[in-house]
This record gives C-alpha cells, structure tokens and sequence, in this order.
C-alpha cells in the first residue's frame, strides 16, 4: 500500500487506465485467439488437400516427367524432393502439420519423419512410390504473419485509453478542486465568493451546502464580533463615570490603584473595540504605496516624540495595498516592539518574490513552543509579557488579521541573540 498514489486523480485514473488496458486486451486476446485457431483450421484443411493431390500427381506420372513439377508443386513452406532427403535426427515432438501429413498419406505409403537442424523449425517426411522411387517432403512452419500495421493500431487504441481516462477523471474532480480551492481561499475578513451552482446533482448539492457553510459561518462570526464589538463599545460609559467619580476622591494608595485598574479596563476594551474592527470586510480601496517613503513617514513620526525606531529600506518600492490598514498593521508591530524591547527595526526585504517587511527588537522573545499560540485572542504570555506591561493579549491577534486582510502573513520568529522579530509577507 506504500506504492499506492497518493491522490484521488492518481488513483481513479490508474483503476480507470488498468481497467480499460486489461478489458481491451482480453478482447484482442480473444479475437486473437479466435483467428488463430480459425487460420490454423483452413490452413491445415488446405495443407492436406495440397499435399494429397501433388502426391497423387506425381504418384501417377512416369518418373522421367516427374523433376518437371516439383517446381509446379512448390508451395513458400514446404516442396518436394526425389530424393532420400537430409540426415536428421528421430522427431521428439509431432507438430500439428505432421498429424495432417498421417492423417492424408498414412493410409497408402510407409512414412518416417526426421527433424532437420536449422534455425527455424523444420523437418522432412520420407515415402516411396509404388515403382520404389523416393519422395521427400521437406516442410518449414511457420507462425502466422502478422499484419505490419497491427501494432500502431495497438499504440493508437493505448493513447486513445490514456486521452479518454485522463478526461473522464479531469472532468469528475474538477468540482472537487474547485470546492478545495474554495475552502483553502475562505477568509472571513473579505466578501465572500459563492461557488458556481451547476453541473451534475451531486456537484450542485454540493456548492449549495458550501455556500450555506460559508453564510452560516460568516453570519456566525459576525454576530460574535459585534457581540464583542458591543459589550466594549458599552463599557467605555461606566468606565468614564466611574474615572469620574475616582477624580473626587482623596489622594492615596487606593485611589491610585482603582485609577490603575480602570485604565487597564479601558485599554482592554479598547482592544477588544480594535480587534472586533480588523474581522470586519475592509471598505479601504488598494492604492499604489510608494513603500519607501511611506516608512519613512511612519518611522519619522515615531522619532518626533523620542521614541527609538530605524528604518532599512534597500531602495524605491512600490506596493499596491490599503495604506491605513498597513499603517495600522506596522504600528501595532512597532509599538509592540517598542513595548518589550525599548527600541525597534524596520527592515524591508524580498523573500522568494514576496516582499518582507520586519519589525525587530531586542526584548525577551518568545518560546518557541508558543509562537503560534500568541496569534490567538487573549492569549498572553504570564512570564515576559504580563499586566504591568499593559498586555492584553489581543495585540498580536490584530495584526495577524490585519496581515490577512491585506492578503498577507504574519510570521513571528526569534532573533539570535535575542529578541522578536515580527515578518509581514506580501504579495
């Protein structure tokens, strides 16, 4: 089972192909067969009718004329000879032609019959007349010919087999492709796009139960982020009157720290706010970027207010996205950067024929373990990255949404020495 293919085309056009090879030739076997035998039938019927009436020929003329028809009664696989014939050796094995040659002259001469050494099969059958003169009737069988054009007609019926499974296999999963193609592409943060309702029942029944999948899942989602969207939205309220009425208390440890946990709440629902915003469809139209000095724009506004950010851009780029969900995707970055590491990198790259921009820092990294994980909402790491900080576990989530929104990645790695290294890939 280890040789068996591996896809579903590979296996149905192998079952298909070997089926179809082997029914074909069952059949060529058969009419083989049965032209064979046929032949074989008319041809001994004529070999006995030829070699009784040659021998009666030359039995009945005189044996001065007899030299003259040998030429006469020649035939391509066997003639005749008035002679004692070639030493031989005693025959092991009677072919069918030596049944017939019994069974037509055996009646009225004594006959013996010796194989000759050749290349091809051959033998000699020895008899006398009745005025004692030898005859010998040297035979070579030969296979029945086969016609020259017989093989190319194979070729052509193989070739039209192959064309023929390879289409009939093409054409059943096709729908399946697509329906792969279409589960593969399902993102949420765009409109989406219906399969084509047609073709065979079972195909139609099909794309209709996708796109019902594909609604349900979107309306699922959708009614979930504006669940999210809207117990942050009404949150802010009770958070400002309460900010509001910890302004009229005296001054103390207490006040401080309830003034602390209402910012935290706050920043958390405004998180919350931000991350329910990147699930939506983006209105955003795409527009060429002049990459370069975009960053240049966004690393410079960072500098204004003494933040540590440097940009390295190998030269003029240009880039076709949204450029406020980019902005907002390398802002989230480079904040994050500057969070845990105190300085950041902005770094542009071209990776495989995609363009890499890289956010760096220096900070504590992430363990490998949990790479994946801090891409997920509200996933926080306890040990590096904890409420002091001001994490709220959504920071990553965001960008990874905004990254595929923008029909992007976001791949997070470590940096030798330590340190993050945040890579969006694009195009």
């Amino acid at each position: 089972m280890s040789r068996w293919p591996r896809s579903l085309a590979s296996r149905l056009s192998l079952i298909f192909f070997a089926s179809l090879v082997l029914a074909h030739g069952l059949t060529f076997a058969m009419q083989t067969l049965e032209r064979y035998s046929s032949a074989k039938t008319l041809m001994l019927s004529n070999f006995e009718q030829d070699i009784d009436t040659s021998v009666a020929i030359l039995e009945r003329l005189p044996a001065a004329e007899r030299p003259a028809w040998l030429q006469r009664l020649q035939r391509p696989n066997y003639s005749y000879r008035l002679d004692e014939g070639e030493t031989g050796t005693a025959m092991d094995d009677e072919p069918v032609s030596v049944k017939s040659i019994k069974a037509t002259l055996g009646a009225h001469y004594a006959l013996s019959f010796r194989d000759i050494p050749d290349i091809r099969p051959h033998y000699q059958a020895h008899l006398r007349f009745a005025d004692g003169q030898p005859l010998t009737l040297d035979v070579r069988p030969s296979i029945m010919p086969l016609s020259p054009w017989l093989p190319l007609v194979l070729l052509g019926q193989l070739a039209l087999l192959l064309a023929c499974t390879w289409l009939a296999v093409r054409i059943a999963l096709r729908p399946l492709t697509h329906l792969a193609t279409a589960v593969d592409t399902l993102d949420l943060s765009r409109p989406a796009q219906p399969l084509e309702e047609h073709g065979p029942t079972e195909v139609a029944r099909a794309a209709m139960a996708f796109n019902a999948m594909q609604e349900r899942i979107a309306a699922y989602v959708k009614e979930r982020v504006q669940l999210l969207a809207a117990i942050s939205h009404d949150l802010q309220t009770p958070i400002t009157r309460m900010k509001l009425r910890v302004e009229f208390m005296d001054d103390g440890a207490e006040k401080d720290k309830l003034w602390g946990d209402l910012d935290e709440i706050q920043h958390l629902v405004k998180e919350g706010v931000a991350y329910a915003r990147s699930t939506e469809p983006s209105t955003e139209a795409p527009s060429r970027i002049q990459l370069t000095a975009f960053l240049e724009s966004l690393v410079f506004d960072y500098c204004d207010i003494g933040k540590p950010v440097e940009l390295d851009v190998p030269g003029n780029l240009l880039l076709v996205s949204r450029p406020q969900a980019l902005r907002r995707l390398l802002t989230n970055l480079v904040d994050n950067a500057l969070k845990f590491g105190g300085e950041a990198l902005v770094r542009v790259e071209t990776v495989g024929g995609r363009l890499s921009i890289q956010v760096l820092d220096r900070g504590p990294g992430i363990p490998e373990e949990a790479l994946g994980e801090v891409l997920k909402p509200f996933y926080r790491l306890e040990s590096s990255r904890n409420r002091d900080t001001g994490g709220t576990g959504l920071g990553l989530a965001i960008a990874a949404q905004l990254a595929a929104s923008l029909g992007g990645e976001l791949r997070l790695s470590n940096r030798e020495g330590g340190g993050l290294c945040a890579e969006v890939l694009l195009g």
